[in-house]
């Protein structure tokens, strides 16, 4: 009785101030076979469907989602982007906000999305299976409000993603134990299919219909998990209108990069002659001399009243090259929010963290075998030099709300322990970092400015950094090292975009603001996942604020044990 009680007690807490719709789904992971590339591999899904269900939600909506692990793998699923006020224990980073499903366990995420409109997704939160345990999040606007842009004739999602022919849970683990870069992938998709550029996958290539005339809203999300992408369609312009569930100034572009994590909500207008065009989507690598997968994956945008069959070939889109970082700059530089906002300015903590990579010398008892990094090493990465290491007995937040000691300390750096030029040639002593599970403690309502600036330690690379639990805006981007002096005249306090993944320029820098007005445990991390898998990460412990409507209530009673 007393835990129904508790249960009653936490979703009055939780939907008291919704009035919106609950919605309730079960997801069952499991092993199913997906055929790709020719050769069919027992991958981890959810109800069996690759890509997962497309969840569809109003702004005020509640979800409850039972997650049912069949699979022979740990798991936890992540709500990317959801802003999870005061429902923490819902996030689903696993050791950071909960101990993971066991084989055989569930658990039921409950939570609010407010204030927040457009695209989002859910994708696990454990090892690598995210590879193939990934879905859409859609949310709408409340009963009786509108987009703030002509309503489109029709709405598509995109889901963009990356092929292991091979389980990627062994690929990181074979990563892990030799201290060596991943097996790149072998495909990009689009919805999971490869499309016509690869061997066995044609007959099963995404199509999007169209009208012409119409307008379609293709909802853009880069569920990669190593590799910012660019996509186009050919011989038709994007009108850019929302990011990371927010409205944006609409701009017009013939070609979108997204970072892993990111979304971008766009307008295609049917305005050319009814044929068949590839959507496509390919590498942007910005660090050099890495290997990356240097392939091309389509979906054909199809007019309806076009030819049928697939005699009409359909015509290609130009992408940038690989490495045009100059593309990249103009396009990101191009987002602003719709209207003036309220940009912090007073700021109580001022925050510098550097972000890279590292090589850590072969421990003395470590097999060569085992640190196949360059010569001899292993690869690492870190904040501020402190390579993140998760907890294994508690989460995080567990820790923070019921005291747990010496599960972390509270002592990040709030600024590089050594300052040197971080995009220029970097000395190797500086290679080596130090490993730790360090926090940074927030008070409640702090004002926070955080500058993230990359570094050219082993290869400079254009880094995502997504923040849980938040959205920020992005109030300047740069190359070159940040300058206080200099670059704050450059800060847009007006009309800055918000988003809740900022993609760091390579050989640059980004700066953040936002209120921390969550109370929890936060990761703060790159949703590269083979540098989250090296430690490029930290985690903010936000305090709890004053009274019930500030603080994080206790976690609810099916919350897995480790």
């Amino acid at each position: 009785m007393e835990s129904i009680a508790l249960f009653l007690f936490i979703s009055c807490a939780l939907f008291s101030f919704s009035s919106g719709e609950i919605h309730q789904h079960q997801f069952v992971i499991q092993a199913t076979p997906v055929k790709r590339l020719c050769n069919t591999h027992n991958s981890i899904t959810v109800n069996g469907m690759f890509p997962g269900p497309t969840l569809e939600v109003r702004n005020g909506d509640s979800l409850q989602v039972k997650v049912v692990n069949k699979a022979r793998y740990n798991i936890t699923v992540h709500w990317h982007g959801v802003r999870q006020m005061r429902s923490g224990w819902a996030d689903g980073p696993e050791f950071v906000t909960q101990c993971p499903i066991r084989p055989g366990g569930s658990y039921t995420y409950r939570f609010t999305i407010q204030g927040q409109e457009g695209t989002l997704w859910w994708h696990a939160h454990s090892s690598w299976l995210r590879a193939t345990v990934y879905g859409a999040l859609i949310v709408r606007p409340r009963l009786g409000e509108s987009y703030p842009f002509p309503k489109p004739n029709r709405e598509t999602p995109i889901l963009l993603g990356e092929w292991w022919d091979a389980n990627p849970v062994d690929v990181m683990m074979e990563a892990t134990r030799t201290g060596g870069a991943p097996n790149i992938s072998d495909a990009y998709t689009i919805n999971a299919q490869p499309g016509d550029l690869y061997k066995c996958s044609s007959k099963d290539t995404t199509i999007v219909p169209i009208d012409s005339g119409e307008t379609n809203l293709l909802r853009v999300i880069n569920a990669a998990l190593n590799q910012p992408l660019f996509f186009a369609v050919a011989n038709h312009k994007l009108t850019v209108v929302g990011a990371d569930a927010s409205y944006t100034k609409p701009f017009t572009t013939s070609v979108l990069m997204l970072g892993p994590g990111q979304t971008t909500d766009v307008l295609i207008k049917a305005d050319q002659l009814p044929a068949r065009y590839y959507m496509a989507a390919r590498a942007y690598q910005s660090a050099q001399n890495v290997p990356f997968d240097n392939t091309t994956t389509t979906a054909i945008l199809e007019y309806k009243s076009s030819k049928k069959g697939n005699a009409l070939k359909p015509i290609m889109p130009s992408l940038p090259a690989y490495n045009d970082t100059n593309t990249v700059t103009a396009f990101t530089r191009s987002f602003r929010s719709p209207r003036k906002v309220n940009v912090p300015t007073d700021i109580d903590e001022s925050l510098f963290f550097t972000v890279g990579l590292g090589l850590n010398s072969c421990p003395p008892n470590f097999h060569k075998s085992r640190c196949q990094g360059p010569n001899g090493t292993r690869f690492t990465a870190s904040m501020n030099n402190v390579s993140f290491v998760l907890p294994k007995n508690f989460s995080l937040l567990q820790a923070h709300k019921q005291g747990i000691p010496g599960v972390f300390t509270t002592d990040f750096p709030a600024s590089p322990p050594v300052k040197f030029d971080y995009t220029g040639n970097v000395s190797q002593s500086l290679y080596q970092t130090i490993t730790g599970t360090k926090l940074y403690k927030l008070k409640f309502g702090s004002r926070v400015q955080v500058v993230v600036q990359g570094t050219s330690i082993v290869a400079p690379e254009n880094h995502p950094i997504h923040l849980h639990g938040y959205d920020f805006y992005i109030i300047a981007e740069g190359f070159g090292n940040f300058n206080p002096k200099k670059d704050t005249s450059k800060f847009n306090l007006v009309d800055p975009p918000l988003r809740n993944t900022v993609s760091v320029p390579v050989k640059g820098w980004a700066v953040i603001r936002f209120v921390a007005d969550n109370p929890g445990v936060w990761i703060m991390h790159c949703h590269l996942d083979v540098h989250i898998n090296w430690g490029l990460a930290m985690a903010f412990v936000v305090e709890n604020g004053v009274g019930e409507l500030q603080s994080l209530p206790p976690p609810p009673p099916d919350f897995p044990v480790c």
